[in-house]
């Protein structure tokens, strides 16, 4: 039966669900890319977590399709549902590249991205948080901009860390190495780039519900 309650929060309360397991996730992501021992167990964990947040996307998308009355557009909220959900799956992407490269060590620089991964998942269950009170809030500008920045700042480290690549390890037999970590490193980044996204789409779904 389709619902028509335009006061229903519901889909605010499923996002902020799924923003504590991206977090979750995050964390797992973060122990798994600073000790990649054991990886293939590691792995089988965060692919728990992928699991559950694709189980929560179903979620929201199966309430979509029985609510008549949305607090916002339908689009939008397919959109942030999508996005939050790319989230976790490109963490999984990011951290099934130490299995498939066979990599057991890792470096500095992806350190400093999985830790900028963790600073974004706790900013997106604020922003979730605020977003559902989003007329009244005085926080949600506050956690757009600091996403924004955290993206900023993981774009210049993933440069850094390319750079480093392709200035350290010349020797032709280094040549693996590099292609291994160029392609972890750009899931890592694209994982913050999600996260920036959605502050971007939760913006412009405040703006247009102000």
């Amino acid at each position: 039966m389709f619902s028509l309650s335009p006061k229903d929060d519901k889909f605010f309360d499923l996002f902020i669900e799924n923003s504590n397991t991206i977090y979750e996730t995050s964390l797992l992501f973060r122990d798994y890319v600073n000790n990649p021992e054991d990886s293939e167990n590691k792995l089988k964990v965060i692919k728990d977590m992928e699991h559950k947040g694709d189980h929560q996307q179903h979620n929201i998308i199966n309430e979509l399709n029985k609510t008549f009355v949305t607090p916002f557009d339908r689009e939008d909220i397919y959109s942030v549902a999508t996005l939050m959900d790319d989230i976790i799956d490109l963490m999984e992407a990011s951290s099934s590249r130490f299995v498939m490269f066979d990599v057991h060590n890792t470096t500095e620089e992806a350190k400093f991205l999985a830790e900028l991964v963790v600073k974004a998942a706790e900013e997106i269950i604020t922003l979730m948080t605020e977003f559902k009170n989003m007329k009244k809030s005085k926080k949600l500008q506050e956690c757009i901009v600091n996403l924004n920045k955290i993206e900023e700042e993981g774009d210049l480290n993933f440069r850094r860390a390319v750079r480093i690549l392709f200035t350290e390890y010349t020797d032709p037999k280094d040549f693996l190495h590099v292609i291994k970590w160029r392609e972890i490193y750009q899931y890592m980044e694209r994982t913050l780039d999600a996260c920036e996204t959605l502050a971007n789409v939760i913006e412009g779904v405040a703006m247009k519900n102000a």
